[in-house]
């Protein structure tokens, strides 16, 4: 395919974990017992399109609920939800009583802000960024879809729209949603497009 093929991401959020805690990179399953909602899902999806998703199971195996006799590619790690480090399985709550002013800039302003042992909003963009330009350039005008976490789906909000981290945060990703984008070109500043916003079948 030429650079001038438009490639459209469908971007998936896996399965509900039903956990009240900051879930990153732990390997908590999804319930994917609602199998209508999956096959709404299955259906609403391009037919012809590449399936890929995190390496984390709740992604795998949502992408495996939802792909069928689609074309499966190699689980990609760079994929993964944000790495809350020391906070991971922790609730809110608790980590504001032990770190307040780190937890609240953390979410309230993301950007270098880092848990500690975690990573920053900006090293997420980067990680998924590179992701999503690898799959891009691999399948040049393809449909792909994506099967991978909120925050992971945030930062391609944010750079499609060309919006400051705060604005991407006020996004709403539900479980079995679908965000859709488009990009077109070899500008990874430009080119983008974006459609439907947390959809679901």
């Amino acid at each position: 395919m030429t650079a001038d093929a438009i490639t459209r991401l469908f971007l998936v959020r896996h399965g509900p974990t039903h956990a009240k805690s900051m879930v990153g990179w732990s390997d908590l399953p999804a319930d994917l017992s609602d199998t209508a909602a999956l096959d709404r899902l299955h259906g609403y999806l391009p037919p012809e399109a590449l399936v890929v998703s995190s390496d984390l199971s709740r992604a795998r195996d949502t992408a495996t609920a939802i792909g069928r006799d689609r074309q499966r590619l190699k689980d990609h790690p760079d994929l993964r939800e944000i790495h809350f480090g020391a906070w991971e399985l922790r609730s809110w709550s608790e980590i504001d009583a032990e770190d307040p002013d780190r937890i609240r800039a953390y979410w309230e302003t993301p950007g270098d802000v880092t848990p500690p042992g975690g990573e920053s909003w900006n090293q997420v963009c980067a990680r998924v960024n590179g992701a999503i330009n690898g799959l891009i350039d691999t399948h040049r005008g393809r449909n792909l879809i994506v099967v991978g976490h909120f925050g992971q789906i945030l930062t391609q909000i944010q750079r499609a729209e060309r919006l400051t981290a705060e604005e991407a945060f006020s996004h709403r990703i539900d479980n079995l949603s679908v965000t859709e984008l488009t990009h077109q070109g070899t500008d990874w500043e430009q080119g983008w497009g974006c459609g439907k916003i947390n959809h679901i079948s």
